[in-house]
Formats: C-alpha cells, structure tokens, sequence
C-alpha cells in the first residue's frame, strides 16, 4: 500500500440503512503504512472491555465528521483499541479536521488480518496479531481491530468481519 492509503472500502451494498456490507476482499495481510495520516480520536466507556456507549458515540462523530465533509468515503476505517477495562479508543479516518473533536495522527507499519465471528474472540484475535507480528521477526505494537459493522447489521448480513490491524514496533 501507498503511505496513508487502506484498501478500499466498498459502501455499494447497503440493506440494513445502518452499516454497509463488508467486502474483506484486498484487507487480508496487507502492510499499511502511515505517516502522520489524520484521524478523529473518540473515547467510550466500557465496563470489563464491554462497550456501553459506543452508538451514541459513533453516531455523534459520524455526524460531525460529515457535517464537516471530511469522510474518507473510499479509505474509511475505524481503528479500535480497549486502552483500560474501563475505556476504548476509535481513530476514525478523515480528510480534514473536524470541529468539535479530538484530532490526532498516527505514524507507523501495520499488517492486516481479516476475522470472521463473534465479537467474543477479540481476545485470541489480538494474541494472533500479535504473533503475526512476531513471525515477521518484530516486535508488535499496539493491535487495533477495525469492527466493520455494528452488531444488528452483523446479524442481518450473516457475517461479523474485523479486520486486525497491528503495529510492527
């Protein structure tokens, strides 16, 4: 991939009116790589790694973010990290600066995985990324997961893709 590229997220099949369909197509074992490329950083409160308002939350930044015109419609990912039992962290990628919220950047190498299941095997998924990472004799950093739809749509499309994302340290 070129440096603040993803693979392309394909949004053409829409059923749900909620979440896209997720094509995995062109997310498994990819090397991104980042330099600076702009993010939104939102926080959610969780209880034991168990999100408690992550919808208000991404409906509150998805508003923002295309009030501002700043989707990164064809690029667009969500990177998620649980940083306490108690707190998630979500980079969303934009093009622009959003008013209102946090802007951050990130820099680095990432190699991608794409899972298919229940939300419960985040725990192995993220030991396998790490591994991933160990087998290409590197260090792994931090592991997001881009969870490319939310539960209901999951359900209606009968497939439940994350894509691994880890930091090669």
């Amino acid at each position: 991939m070129q440096t603040n590229e993803t693979p392309r997220y394909d949004a053409s099949v829409n059923t749900t009116g909620c979440c896209p369909k997720f094509n995995p197509e062109g997310w498994d074992a990819q090397e991104l790589h980042f330099k600076d490329k702009r993010f939104l950083r939102a926080t959610t409160r969780s209880v034991m790694h168990i999100p408690l308002n992550m919808g208000d939350v991404f409906a509150r930044v998805n508003k923002h973010i295309d009030e501002a015109e700043a989707s990164d419609t064809d690029r667009f990912i969500v990177l998620s990290r649980d940083i306490s039992l108690w707190s998630g962290e979500h980079l969303f990628s934009v093009t622009k600066s959003v008013a209102g919220e946090e802007m951050t950047t990130l820099s680095g190498d990432f190699l991608t995985k794409v899972f298919e299941g229940p939300y419960s095997q985040a725990r192995q998924w993220h030991e396998e990324m790490r591994q991933i990472v160990r087998n290409r004799k590197s260090e792994p950093g931090d592991v997001y997961f881009f969870y490319t739809t939310c539960p209901k749509c999951a359900k209606a499309y009968g497939k439940n893709y994350v894509v691994g994302v880890a930091a090669v340290a």
